[in-house]
């Protein structure tokens, strides 16, 4: 039920920019989850954050992990998987972050849009960065995808990268 509201949420977010309506999404990824044909499958912990061009962090998109206590510990525990994202920002971040964690996805497209007044994008300097994502799985591999881009758009662009194991294709859409 959650997920089915989640993506009722979104497809009204989608409508949104397709029709104008306020407030507009600026700033919209998708991030594909591929469906494995594994004996022991765990969903992936997936980070998503922009960086600029010295690869500092500057925006955490999202990070979606085990939210809740297991009989192998605490969710948060396996953050440092996702090592990229940990190395320039996940460590120094208290978890959950509101507006940005969640609980991991299971297979299959999920979207991430950002209005164009999320404090994320409004402290955004004009320039040259790269949206960053990355995946990590139990028993499976990591993966990461870099997407560059400038900042502010000056016309709709949509913009892909594609993984080939742990992730599927990853899309911006950049408006204006």
């Amino acid at each position: 039920m959650k997920s089915l509201l989640f993506g009722l949420l979104n497809l009204c977010l989608l409508a949104s920019i397709v029709h104008g309506d306020e407030p507009t999404a600026r700033f919209v990824t998708t991030i594909e989850i591929p469906r494995l044909n594994v004996s022991e499958y765990h969903r992936p912990y997936v980070a998503a954050w922009i960086q600029d061009q010295d690869k500092q962090a500057v925006a955490n998109v999202a990070v979606w992990y085990q939210m809740k206590d297991s009989a192998e510990g605490v969710g948060t525990k396996w953050l440092p998987d996702l090592r990229q994202w940990w190395r320039r920002s996940g460590r120094s971040l208290q978890m959950p972050v509101d507006g940005v964690s969640g609980a991991t996805r299971p297979a299959g497209t999920h979207t991430v849009a950002l209005s164009s007044d999320d404090p994320r994008l409004v402290k955004l300097a004009p320039g040259k960065y790269n949206l960053i994502v990355e995946a990590a799985r139990e028993v499976g591999g990591r993966e990461l995808l870099e997407i560059p881009f400038t900042w502010p758009a000056d016309q709709n662009k949509t913009l892909r990268a594609a993984g080939k194991e742990e992730l599927g294709e990853i899309t911006l859409t950049i408006q204006p």
